[in-house]
């Protein structure tokens, strides 16, 4: 009995070391290494891009202002890109479904068009400063072919329903139609945007056909580029045209879906016009899979960055499309905007500071990605942006919630200001990219970071990030950033910060006990809680032989950007 109990406590004792080495291996002090003289890359706005299913959104109160707000996010130009631009219907948007009715037909199988619904969305791009990216799709009632064996098959069906077993994804019953429809819509934006600004576009067919947004096969969407984008470009011969939008090419269908559709692109004949098929930007999703695990909520990055991996390397392997613009025309931690944590408690990971933890380590991972695979880029869509007539803080993935900025919305706030020339940095802290992809972060914190160099200024975001939401960890970090210019003596330090207490709005909600029905002065609160906060006031540092040290402690996700000028 004697030994049972000693060896009793001498297991405890030997867990509780365990634990303590964890978490002094948690604050184990970490460095990150900036040079300013080792420029990597231009640093493109890959991030300025956002999407949603609900259109419709995009004219509300709410919408509009959101959209401002990304518009003002970034000196580059913020793309939207929306589903339902060309689905039947009258214009009220709900879960997951939106719709322009900017096609019908009357008796005699004539088509009529009606843009007074799509001109009220596209004007709400304009007039908030914000690029559209043109999704065709998707088809409208009276174009939607009657599928074998389902003639009474709903054109619309509602969230929770399953929302795409409508004949909304049907392929057109008539592809010359459809090629007009194309036509027609592209020769009305640019009479009414002009063709500078349409020029500046970007035209997506479809959305994820490879499951079921499409009912066709592969031969069928093929079909629908080649007659679409034929629409486009004889409207606008210059128009920027591109697909296939496919889901994660880690599932094998996937991936076979988009190779064959770079076949289709590079050798191909088009079935519309009998010549090349014409191709300006590929575009597939990436998402990740978030669970719950031990009771936490676990994030899925290892996935997301496996798509990106595999997606990329495809695209690689065709050398003539080796340098085409890129789109991940979604990535995201998981795949569904509209399912808020009532539907699923692991999507609670929207509302705090876990989301833009996620996005700024995933997004770090993605231009390396791209450099490892030598590809082009061009954006990483977040699709996120905001529901109307919900609760606070639902945990649907969006940017604000009933006006009220999330935490997320500051990640891209902070990436909005850097610019200029993406430069090399080193952690002690971060977690190799090939680790990250097999497993994730599911042992030691990504701490890591990215930085920019801008004439006579510097940006360094840095970020504690793990997959596991608890709480404790975090890290000492020293940010030593050398190759300023010769005769510098000082440079000025503004820090700004994203955590528990700093630019979240979410953590300001729960201290007022969580309202549904906040009183205006609670509204104003959460408004200015909402936005980007600098850690205390800007300060002058010393410069040692081109060298600046900043040290700060990050908790367990979160981040902060500091910017150098001199």
């Amino acid at each position: 009995m004697m030994r049972a109990r000693f060896g009793l406590r001498m297991a405890a004792l030997l867990v509780g070391c365990i634990a303590c080495l964890g978490m002094l291996r948690a604050q184990a002090p970490v460095t990150v290494d900036v040079d300013l003289a080792k420029p990597v890359g231009v640093w493109e706005p890959a991030y300025a891009w956002f999407g949603y299913d609900e259109g419709n959104y995009s004219t509300t109160v709410l919408g509009r202002e959101l959209l401002g707000q990304l518009h003002d996010l970034s000196a580059a130009p913020v793309y939207i890109r929306a589903h339902h631009l060309l689905t039947s219907g009258d214009g009220v948007p709900a879960l997951k479904w939106s719709s322009t009715n900017v096609y019908s037909e009357d008796a005699s199988g004539k088509p009529v068009y009606d843009f007074r619904l799509m001109d009220g969305i596209f004007d709400a791009y304009k007039a908030e400063g914000v690029r559209p990216v043109v999704e065709l799709g998707f088809m409208p009632k009276d174009l939607a072919a009657v599928l074998p064996g389902k003639p009474d098959q709903p054109y619309k069906i509602l969230y929770p329903k399953d929302t795409l077993a409508g004949a909304s994804n049907n392929p057109p019953k008539d592809y010359a139609k459809w090629e007009e429809l194309a036509r027609v819509v592209t020769a009305h934006l640019v009479e009414r945007y002009g063709k500078e600004a349409v020029l500046s576009w970007y035209f997506e067919v479809w959305n994820e056909p490879d499951i079921e947004y499409f009912h066709g096969t592969e031969d069928e969407y093929l079909k629908l580029y080649d007659y679409a984008v034929a629409g486009v470009r004889a409207a606008l011969p210059g128009a920027r045209v591109g697909g296939p939008a496919t889901t994660s090419p880690r599932n094998d269908h996937a991936y076979g879906y988009l190779q064959k559709f770079l076949e289709h692109a590079a050798s191909g004949k088009s079935a519309a016009t009998g010549g090349v098929v014409p191709l300006d930007f590929i575009s597939f999703h990436a998402k990740g899979q978030p669970v719950i695990e031990g009771g936490k909520v676990t994030m899925g990055i290892d996935r997301e960055l496996k798509d990106v991996d595999r997606g990329f390397g495809l695209v690689a392997s065709f050398s003539k499309f080796a340098k085409l613009p890129i789109l991940l025309s979604e990535a995201d931690p998981e795949g569904c905007a509209a399912c808020s944590s009532k539907v699923n408690p692991a999507n609670n990971y929207r509302n705090g500071t876990l989301y833009p933890a996620y996005t700024a380590a995933a997004y770090a991972r993605l231009l390396d990605l791209a450099a490892k695979h030598r590809v082009n880029l061009l954006g990483m869509l977040s699709w996120s942006f905001e529901f109307e007539g919900r609760d606070y803080f639902e945990g649907f993935r969006d940017l604000s919630t009933n006006g009220v900025d999330k935490p997320v919305l500051n990640v891209f706030r902070m990436l909005g200001m850097m610019g200029g020339e993406r430069v090399s940095v080193e952690s002690s802290g971060a977690v190799p990219m090939e680790a990250m992809i097999s497993t994730g972060v599911r042992g030691d914190a990504d701490v890591n970071g990215l930085a920019t160099r801008e004439g006579r200024s510097a940006s360094v975001l840095v970020w504690d990030y793990h997959d596991v939401a608890e709480g404790g960890g975090g890290a000492a970090v020293e940010v030593r950033v050398k190759g300023l210019p010769v005769g510098v003596r000082r440079a000025l330090v503004q820090r700004y910060r994203l955590d528990e207490t700093h630019s979240n709005a979410y953590t300001a909600w729960k201290a007022m006990g969580s309202p549904q029905t906040p009183s205006a002065e609670q509204v104003a609160a959460l408004k200015r809680a909402g936005g980007l906060e600098l850690l205390g006031s800007p300060g002058w540092v010393d410069v040692d032989a081109g060298s600046v040290r900043v040290e700060t402690k990050l908790e367990r996700e979160s981040m902060e950007l500091m910017r150098l000028s001199w």
